[in-house]
């Protein structure tokens, strides 16, 4: 099992054809964090849609021959993937394309839907056949069926938001709308803003709105449905209010760029707070406070002026590597930490070190860490994590499907600090979660066990790959 982060949108309507491809790309580039599988730009020109989906990094998938043979056009939409749901494969790449009666369809989904299995069930019975295993392609399906009975493309993906339960941050494009949707709870984050000359973007984060020169204008609600088109932009929200919003706390402890602002909560500020209570819940005699890059940075940050230990810059990291959870196995996960990062070692020689991270999944990665500190010469090291233990799986677009290989399943926190090579270790209090976003309503069931949907039976990422092969044997 690998943990993972999710995915990444992104949409741009242009009042004039324009070469939004190009804009896409740049979204998409600013958006990379957020999946590094595959990524797709969709692209609109009077109604014609021209693609190009691809395996790989957006600098991989999108040369400079490729974006130039994507057309101008007054809208498109983008998407970067790491799938919860469905193998890595190249028929799971994102956008979703989908060519019906009633006309053409894009789609980009970043979350996880809890009940996909029920519901592909019950399209496969109604007739329905799928060309993906990722629950995307569900949606496009419900959306699709919808919309030959309803006047409007929003009203059909209005309709479909009755039937999904989970994760989902929108993009969908139509012959003449941009369309976007945020689930009820609002568990992934979706915004957009507006550039001088009227065109309209939107994307999962504020930071790719900025590489691209819009100004942020909002988040969308949770339920919120945006349609962008000629008329302006409408704002429906039949689905508002009709549960508790639970946006994901893991989005500002890991998974946002820390220059967005999600639910105006800047991600920076959440993990300097965090670092702020890591310091006076577990205060230690150090010499130095050094944060695993990247997400471990601003906590550390946190720690040290709340603490009034120095910040010292104790371990650099390869920019060219990618996140380690990426690794596909155990064996590669240890070779890419090696490649990934390597310790300073006239900051931490001879020091106790203060070592903040993000989180502690199996400990394989941690213990690592340690390891090059203690390499390179640190007398003490104190871990300290900016995020309570992994006790639970995540259905809501994070890749924690099992509690078998969670290290804080099966051992106590002085064990965990034994098994990784720590001095001491001491995790983020889960009920200061709040504290982090100065606010009480946030989805913490990784770390609680408590749900805000009902829980799916069948939580295997390949599940959909594992019927098909029963259904063939």
């Amino acid at each position: 099992m690998s943990i993972h982060e999710e995915c990444g949108v992104f949409g741009v309507i242009s009042p004039q054809p324009g070469d939004v491809g190009r804009l896409a790309y740049y979204g998409l580039y600013s958006l990379q964090h957020r999946g590094q599988e595959s990524c797709g730009i969709v692209v609109n020109d009077d109604g014609v849609f021209a693609s190009h989906k691809d395996l790989g990094l957006v600098g991989e998938v999108f040369g400079r021959e490729t974006l130039a043979r994507l057309p101008r056009g007054t809208m498109a939409v983008g998407h970067t993937r790491y799938g919860t749901t469905g193998a890595s494969v190249r028929s799971n790449c994102q956008p979703i394309e989908v060519n019906h009666q009633k006309g053409r369809m894009a789609l980009a989904h970043n979350g996880n839907l809890s009940n996909a299995a029920r519901l592909r069930d019950a399209l496969e019975l109604s007739g329905a056949i799928f060309h993906s295993t990722s629950d995307t392609e569900i949606i496009a399906y419900i959306v699709t069926k919808e919309r030959l009975s309803t006047p409007s493309i929003e009203d059909a993906l209005s309709a479909a938001m009755d039937r999904l339960e989970g994760a989902y941050s929108l993009v969908l494009m139509s012959p003449q709308k941009l369309i976007c949707a945020r689930d009820p709870h609002g568990f992934r984050p979706l915004c957009y803003g507006k550039m001088e000359d009227g065109t309209y973007v939107a994307a999962s984060e504020s930071c790719a709105l900025a590489a691209v020169g819009a100004e942020f204008v909002r988040d969308l609600e949770p339920g919120e449905i945006l349609v962008f088109s000629k008329g302006g932009v409408v704002s429906r929200r039949e689905h508002c209010g009709k549960v508790e919003p639970a946006p994901c706390i893991f989005e500002y402890i890991y998974f946002a760029r820390p220059d967005s602002v999600i639910d105006g909560v800047s991600v920076h500020t959440a993990r300097l707070r965090a670092g702020e209570i890591l310091a006076k819940t577990y205060p230690v005699q150090a010499d130095v406070v050094v944060g695993v890059p990247d997400s471990g940075l601003d906590a550390a940050l946190g720690y040290s002026r709340t603490s009034g230990i120095p910040y010292g810059i104790g371990l650099i990291k390869n920019k060219y590597i990618g996140r380690t959870f990426i690794a596909p196995g155990q064996d590669h996960r240890l070779d890419q930490v090696k490649i990934k990062l390597s310790a300073v070692r006239d900051s931490v020689a001879g020091k106790r070190v203060v070592l903040v991270d993000d989180s502690i999944v199996r400990g394989t990665t941690s213990g690592r860490i340690v390891s090059l500190l203690r390499e390179a010469g640190a007398s003490e090291i104190h871990l300290r994590i900016s995020a309570p233990p992994f006790l639970n799986p995540c259905y809501y677009g994070t890749d924690i499907d099992s509690r078998d290989n969670l290290i804080a399943c099966h051992h106590t926190v002085e064990e965990i600090a034994e098994i990784v090579g720590a001095d001491s270790l001491g995790y983020l209090p889960v009920e200061q979660l709040g504290a982090l976003i100065g606010k009480g309503c946030c989805c913490d069931a990784c770390f609680t066990g408590r749900y805000p949907t009902p829980i799916p039976m069948d939580t295997r990422k390949d599940r959909f790959e594992q019927k098909l092969s029963e259904k063939r044997s």
